[in-house]
């Protein structure tokens, strides 16, 4: 569980002050503002080198307020395993913990100019800020965006857009203020992060990334880190990849990490909403030797909300974060 209340509690005390003078002068409640909603996907996995498992992954809440004010909330409380199964220890709730995802607090300070405080999603990876199954066409996740660099960060952000004849600029600038005071025991855990993200949206998507930190353990390190992405669409086929590379303060190389993901619609074999999906990817931690990894599978779309996955994974030695096997998933919205 990640505890963050401090921070809250100090986001809260802001966001109390800007939207007072704006609540004053609007006479409909605040609590008109409040939407509810969420996500959750559930699956099995037949593991190559272990038990075969299957597992509620997660159970998520969203919350937002807005109304005709600059000012703006986000929530994400998300319930991480809160039921598993495997051979060995038949079902479990003892992996199912509580993580606070994102709750934040925006103030429109212009068109082009926008003001974040609390805890956000480290805009350095496109996967990393979509993340939501639903959202993402299969049920792993590329290791490079989940072990090279912090998933949240508590701190402060200036983003916004200029929009272009053609798109749009987009721009976030961001800075940590506090460190979480709890962290899971399999989390790799930074501080310090500081960074930017630039990206150009037309047809397609292509975004660059800077950022620093420092990771905390037993050789804590600091590092800078490029991240180059993009999305794009090649005759109907979408086509994304990430690619990341840092380096420590004497410039040598402190780990990498790379994918190439498609999705194929196979409208023209008869299986309208089907999707066939291919990804490689690579990675590499300090000190530690390359890890490869492909997928091949199939994502259906049953509605826009809901999205059934299957899917082979294979590839060099096993790793707890990316098992090889078959998976199965299904993920909706609600």
């Amino acid at each position: 569980m990640r505890n963050c209340f401090v921070f809250i509690i100090a986001s809260l005390v802001l966001s109390t002050l800007l939207c007072k003078p704006v609540l004053a002068e609007d006479n409909a409640s605040w609590l008109d503002g409040f939407q509810l909603g969420g996500y959750s996907s559930a699956g099995i996995t037949l593991q190559r080198d272990q038990e075969a498992e299957a597992a509620i992954n997660e159970v998520s809440l969203l919350l937002t307020w807005a109304n005709d004010s600059r000012f703006s909330f986000f929530g994400e409380f998300e319930l991480e395993r809160p039921l598993a199964w495997n051979d060995d220890e038949r079902f479990s709730r003892k992996e199912g913990h509580f993580d606070l995802e994102r709750f934040y607090f925006d103030y429109n300070l212009s068109e082009k100019l926008n003001f974040r405080a609390g805890r956000f999603l480290t805009p350095n990876s496109r996967w990393n800020l979509l993340h939501a199954p639903p959202l993402v066409w299969t049920t792993s996740r590329p290791l490079a965006t989940t072990q090279l660099f912090p998933t949240a960060t508590n701190g402060v952000m200036l983003h916004g857009a200029i929009p272009l004849e053609k798109g749009a600029f987009e721009y976030k600038l961001f800075g940590e203020l506090l460190e979480d005071s709890e962290q899971d025991d399999e989390e790799l855990q930074f501080e310090n992060v500081r960074g930017l993200r630039l990206s150009l949206k037309n047809q397609s998507d292509i975004g660059i990334s800077i950022l620093s930190f420092r990771e905390q353990g037993l050789n804590a390190t600091s590092y800078r880190m490029l991240g180059l992405d993009i999305v794009t669409t090649i005759k109907n086929v979408e086509v994304s990849a990430e690619a990341f590379q840092r380096f420590k303060n004497n410039n040598r190389d402190g780990g990498s990490g790379a994918y190439l993901q498609t999705a194929v619609p196979l409208n023209s074999l008869g299986l309208a909403d089907w999707y066939w999906i291919s990804r490689l990817e690579t990675f590499q931690r300090p000190n530690d030797r390359s890890s490869e990894r492909w997928l091949v599978g199939a994502t259906w779309r049953v509605k826009p909300t809901q999205l059934l996955k299957l899917e082979f994974t294979g590839g060099s030695e096993s790793l707890p974060e990316s098992p090889r096997g078959f998976s199965a998933s299904f993920a909706l919205f609600f």
